[in-house]
């Protein structure tokens, strides 16, 4: 039934109720009044649930001036598609808001920029011939295997890799960049990635690294292994995506980048890329999170949505990059404005580094005990 319907069917019987009581003789009102008291209870939590409040006009749209509040998980992790991203349970779905801080914190924040402000590496519309952000594909049994040889074969899976035949790629076509290409095998429920992918006059393709996961488990890579990533971490489940952000909730960690990182990597990343011993710079796989007190109310809902994300899932350091350049897919969706707007009010001094050490079951696998 409509709401608004339910709305007036719940008024009719208050009102009616009222009548009622007002014409019974002094004795039945009394007792009839407590089983009105009751009915009127009832009725205003169907009202409550139905979110409309009667007399007042129903919207589709919130205002961005009012907070939002986060929508109530159902303990299942997130999803693209009909695929998970990872299990519920993983470390990089598992909340760390009530985490211990890390006691190099400060040392850390430090060394990526206290007083740096975050900048979104992903939007809508095009930066010099290239998607604004990286970009994804969905496909499923019927896309062919290519051919593809790698640099780093020694640290590379085999594959297979279904790309389709004119893939979304990070960058411009002829761009020099990390070049990744990320793919969802819908039907296995599959995630392949890989980096510096170029294609070859032949029809195959050359790349620097590539990694291939199972969505539905836990593995990580073998130790000291990249993948399409420095740290040796996936990306795909690391980006924020609008999909996620238009449905309320973001519930994984977010992918970010520093220019320096320690020559040491933490779980569950696998890789390092660095020659830094300075105790004091963070190491690849490092959380972080948005502090418990900043306010998020003042920004829009996509931004709320972003932030509230930050807080409670936190940031993975997942590559060699400009300091805090948080990483998304590309949507012709995104409002630029709005989000570079929001994310230059916001600096490194506004998180703290975070101990995830607790959360471990075995080095080797993603699966976290739930705090």
């Amino acid at each position: 039934m409509p709401s608004t319907l339910k709305v007036l069917s719940v008024q009719t019987i208050l009102i009616v109720l009222a009548i009622v009581a007002c014409n019974l003789p002094s004795s039945e009102a009394n007792v009839d009044a407590t089983v009105n008291a009751r009915v009127v209870a009832t009725l205003s939590a169907v009202v409550g649930e139905n979110d409309v409040t009667p007399g007042a006009e129903s919207t589709s749209e919130q205002s961005t001036s009012e907070p939002t509040h986060a929508p109530v998980s159902d303990g299942s992790g997130p999803t693209l598609g009909n695929c998970p991203m990872f299990p519920a349970d993983h470390i990089l779905n598992t909340r760390v808001d009530s985490l211990p801080v890390d006691p190099h914190s400060d040392a850390y924040i430090e060394s990526i920029g206290a007083d740096t402000s975050l900048h979104p590496d992903f939007g809508s519309g095009e930066w010099e011939g290239g998607p604004i952000g990286i970009p994804y594909n969905v496909v499923d049994s019927n896309v062919e295997p290519a051919s593809i040889s790698f640099e780093y074969s020694d640290e590379s899976d085999e594959g297979p890799y279904t790309i389709p035949s004119d893939p979304q790629m990070e960058g411009a076509p002829d761009s020099d960049g990390d070049r990744h290409i990320l793919i969802v095998d819908s039907t296995n429920c599959v995630l392949q990635e890989i980096f510096a992918a170029q294609l070859q006059p032949d029809g195959s393709w050359e790349a620097g690294s590539g990694a291939v996961w199972d969505l539905t488990d836990y593995i990580l890579r073998p130790d000291e292994w990249t993948s399409a990533d420095a740290a040796g971490l996936p990306i795909l489940p690391l980006l924020v995506r609008y999909d996620e952000v238009e449905a309320g909730e973001i519930r994984h960690a977010i992918r970010f980048t520093a220019e320096n990182t320690q020559e040491a990597y933490v779980w569950p990343a696998r890789h390092q890329a660095s020659d830094i011993t300075d105790e004091n710079v963070p190491p690849m796989g490092q959380r972080f999170r948005l502090k418990a007190d900043f306010d998020i109310s003042p920004y829009s809902h996509d931004v709320q949505v972003i932030l509230r994300a930050m807080q409670l899932y936190g940031l993975v350091l997942a590559d060699n990059g400009s300091n805090w350049y948080i990483n998304g897919a590309p949507d012709p969706h995104w409002d630029n404005d709005d989000i570079h707007d929001a994310f230059d009010s916001i600096h490194g001094s506004d998180f703290e580094a975070v101990d995830v050490s607790s959360l471990m079951i075995d080095a080797d696998s993603g699966q976290a005990q739930q705090p």
